[in-house]
């Protein structure tokens, strides 16, 4: 089959193939790269492999490996002129060509063997067969042929080569792996959430094999490192629908062993013919929500904080609720405080699992521990004091914020989601009308610590820091502008009322 698209006819890839020729070189682009342009999906890292037209190979590295890709991507580099940075390991026989935003790598075909304890292959050099029988995916072994027909094989340039109908598991949209699917996830169990990471990612379906495959080999993924799980965890939460990544965690028996804590939130318990929510659900609705409010905004999704991370903040929201569950003959179930408890198990969750123990964690604290804030607000009078409190808290993070909490509206009444929804619209407002009046977003009380010791001659001390709170608390309470003039009269107020004037 010839693959007719402007990308293939480019001249980066028409280059490539006229020096895969000249040195006489099988090369085919393969993988995502392939995947994507069928799909119509924007991609910028394009996979080269290249494989030995005869058996002698003259560039071996020091395992044994072939260097062929190596040779190829000099080659290149050199053809391609100044602005072309080539990057060689010749410990894994691959290297990468980078121009712009270009990202080019390349590699002698290949096959593999495993051993049981670790998802690190034995690599031989293959035929371009061999390398495609490795591939995870029916859907990522598909290549593209860049020579130029000159007798190296059969095909011509932009032949595709698929052996294992990739092109019909997208038609289906299916994931399915090239051969047994038991050997597939045992050789390399990260295998498993890369199958659930594309499902979410392409919007498609695990076929029966490689689901019951999953299920059967879920035990392995404990060979695997938690960083190499997060990068497909974090690839899934930034899927326009993570919750279909979620799921089929669930449903495979991955969940329990790589997040227990978010296990613990299936289910729903009834006491007196009255139950909760399964909060496992109502958490991957509110993930969802939160994904497409940040599609359909630009507001408070600009930085990897919050827009990766308001993800995470969504995910984790009522973590604390299993820990906070009680029963209460009046009130039923009820949760009390579970916000407060659940931002205490942010650092550890991030810390078991290797998250980023940054600013990053700190964000995602935060929303868990004041995700409950605004809906108090608009349960009781909203008072300028709480707005401002509010404000004060949630610093540059408040549009986040309340996007969480418009998020975490999944009634499925109608009408009491679109009363939620005018009472959020009332807090906004009264927010934008304190902001422009007070400033309060980040404030510091005008008078400082410094001056307070300066104007009323005293040393370091707790009274310094009494004084310079009871000034934010004033402010916060709207017992006085946010205004240096008025703060300064309010501290010496204070201090005559102490007696520490002189």
């Amino acid at each position: 089959m010839l693959i007719q698209d402007a990308k293939i006819e480019s001249k980066t890839l028409r280059m490539i193939g006229e020096e895969a020729d000249r040195l006489g070189l099988e090369c085919y682009v393969i993988g995502g790269w392939v995947r994507d342009l069928i799909l119509h999906r924007e991609s910028t890292d394009i996979d080269i492999v290249v494989a030995k037209r005869n058996t002698k190979d003259e560039c071996p590295t020091p395992q044994g490996r072939s260097g062929i890709g190596i040779r190829l991507a000099e080659a290149v580099a050199k053809r391609l002129g100044r602005g072309a940075h080539l990057s060689v390991f010749k410990t894994y026989g691959t290297a990468q060509v980078k121009r712009g935003e270009l990202e080019i790598e390349f590699v002698g075909a290949r096959k593999e063997s495993y051993q049981h304890d670790s998802r690190n292959p034995i690599v031989e050099d293959g035929t371009l067969e061999e390398d495609q029988n490795r591939r995870d995916f029916t859907i990522n072994a598909m290549a593209i042929c860049l020579n130029n027909g000159d007798g190296l094989r059969e095909t011509g340039y932009g032949e595709l080569i698929d052996p294992f109908d990739g092109m019909g598991d997208l038609e289906r949209c299916t994931i399915r792996t090239p051969l047994d699917p038991d050997i597939t996830f045992s050789d390399d169990p990260l295998r498993m959430m890369r199958a659930v990471r594309f499902a979410s990612q392409l919007g498609f379906y695990l076929s029966p094999e490689t689901f019951d495959a999953i299920a059967r080999n879920r035990e392995r993924i404990n060979i695997i490192t938690r960083e190499r799980i997060n990068e497909e965890l974090n690839k899934i939460m930034l899927s326009r629908k993570p919750s279909v990544g979620w799921m089929l965690l669930d449903k495979t028996g991955l969940l329990p062993l790589i997040f227990p804590e978010l296990a613990a939130l299936k289910g729903v318990e009834t006491k007196d013919g009255r139950g909760h929510k399964d909060v496992f659900l109502h958490t991957l609705k509110v993930l969802d929500n939160v994904a497409e409010l940040q599609s359909g905004s630009e507001a408070g999704t600009a930085s990897e904080l919050s827009h990766l991370w308001l993800r995470w903040a969504a995910l984790l929201h009522d973590i604390g609720k299993p820990k906070s569950k009680a029963w209460d003959p009046q009130a039923g179930w009820t949760f009390r405080n579970h916000n407060y408890i659940g931002a205490k198990m942010v650092p550890k969750i991030f810390r078991k699992m290797k998250l980023p123990l940054n600013e990053k964690m700190e964000y995602v604290r935060k929303m868990v521990d004041l995700h409950m804030r605004p809906i108090n607000l608009i349960e009781d009078t909203v008072t300028d004091s709480a707005v401002r409190r509010l404000l004060f808290e949630a610093g540059d993070d408040i549009d986040d914020l309340m996007m969480l909490c418009d998020a975490d509206i999944t009634s499925r009444n109608e009408e009491k989601q679109a009363r939620f929804h005018r009472n959020y619209q009332l807090v906004r407002q009264k927010m934008v009308e304190l902001e422009e009046r007070d400033r309060i977003r980040n404030f510091q009380p005008p008078v400082m610590g410094d001056e307070i010791m300066e104007l009323l001659h005293l040393e370091p001390c707790a009274t310094v820091g009494e004084l310079k709170a009871a000034i934010k608390e004033a402010i916060l309470d709207g017992a006085i502008p946010n205004e240096y003039e008025a703060a300064k009269a309010y501290l010496m107020q204070l201090a005559k009322e102490r007696g520490l004037l002189t």
